[in-house]
């Protein structure tokens, strides 16, 4: 396992692996038994940055979430973690009353809990509870919540930070200038601002004229140019990103959607085949090999059902792919 620096503050920042493993669906589809030996084999190959939210999965079997956080607890107090393996969690996506998915029946958005300081306060003693830690490692705010003021939440996850009970502050699904807006206001107050952004990133290249579901604009959840180019230009940052393997789309004949529907899809899914024919490692494998070593370094978060699927992700880890091979995969268009 290799391992990377998150966080700038001595007192809060973390050695993680570069490999990160989501929970989302541990406790609620995927059964303890499984979810536990996919979390002892991701520790004994030396991954120690954990992924969930208090928040999921609600949608499985129509509750507010929870499922996830008191699972890891579980786990943790079975095995005897401690800190040294990071936990990340989120705030702000958890329904106000059980749901059966972000939207209702009338493809409505479902109310969320938000951002306010009251909602992160109360998210984070409860995770806190559930995942059975004398603080958070790592908090991410889950998605925008336009109906409380940018400043509200930064003093909010500032008094958090202070207190002890959280250590880095993240983001995720937020447009760019709503991220750069906040950690600007967090600079101007002399608090900590966001350091780590979670976002979706693969290989394939999603459309950015496609409306989303959550705003006209597109996904705010995608890492679209404009949010590549100012993580270039802000180096503190770091990058984890969410379905980096389509789940399972790259491999299995599952139908990609409108968001790839244009031509550089075939270009680019030709060219990672061909790089992976050349390597003898899986497609999946190439993508994940491609994201951990460019030249903008990213953290690929993935999720298991079961510790095979988790061990061609850990191979990924020891594959180098040549700089004329990642040439050719960046050039692809």
């Amino acid at each position: 396992m290799r391992y990377r620096t998150i966080g700038s503050d001595p007192a809060t920042r973390r050695e993680v692996s570069v490999l990160s493993l989501g929970a989302m669906l541990m406790g609620s589809r995927t059964d303890e038994a499984t979810s536990f030996a996919i979390l002892d084999r991701y520790v004994e190959a030396g991954g120690t940055f954990i992924d969930t939210s208090g928040n999921y999965a609600f949608w499985v079997h129509g509750t507010q979430g929870g499922e996830s956080e008191e699972l890891l607890g579980r786990w943790r107090r079975s095995r005897g973690i401690g800190d040294e393996i990071v936990i990340a969690t989120k705030v702000g996506a958890r329904p106000l009353a059980p749901s059966a998915g972000f939207v209702d029946g009338s493809g409505r958005p479902v109310p969320l809990e938000g951002l306010s300081g009251k909602v992160l306060r109360e998210s984070a003693l409860r995770s806190i509870s559930r995942l059975g830690v004398p603080r958070l490692d790592l908090m991410y705010a889950h998605v925008e919540d336009p109906a409380v003021e940018l400043p509200e939440t930064v003093e909010g996850f500032a008094e958090l930070v202070s207190e002890g009970l959280v250590g880095l502050l993240g983001v995720s699904n937020h447009w760019a200038w709503r991220v750069e807006r906040a950690r600007s206001l967090a600079a101007t107050a002399g608090a900590p601002g966001y350091e780590v952004l979670q976002y979706h990133h693969t290989y394939l290249r999603r459309r950015g004229d496609m409306p989303g579901w959550r705003s006209v604009d597109g996904s705010a959840g995608v890492a679209s140019g404009d949010l590549l180019s100012y993580l270039r230009a802000t180096p503190g940052l770091a990058l984890v990103a969410y379905s980096p393997l389509l789940s399972g789309a790259y491999v299995r004949p599952l139908p990609l959607g409108p968001d790839f529907a244009h031509a550089g899809t075939a270009v680019r899914l030709a060219a990672l085949r061909e790089v992976a024919s050349e390597t003898g490692a899986t497609v999946n494998q190439v993508v994940l090999a491609w994201l951990m070593g460019g030249d903008l370094p990213v953290i690929p978060l993935v999720g298991a059902s079961s510790v095979a699927q988790l061990e061609e992700s850990l191979a990924a880890v020891d594959l180098e792919l040549s700089a004329e091979q990642r040439e050719r995969l960046d050039a692809a268009c």
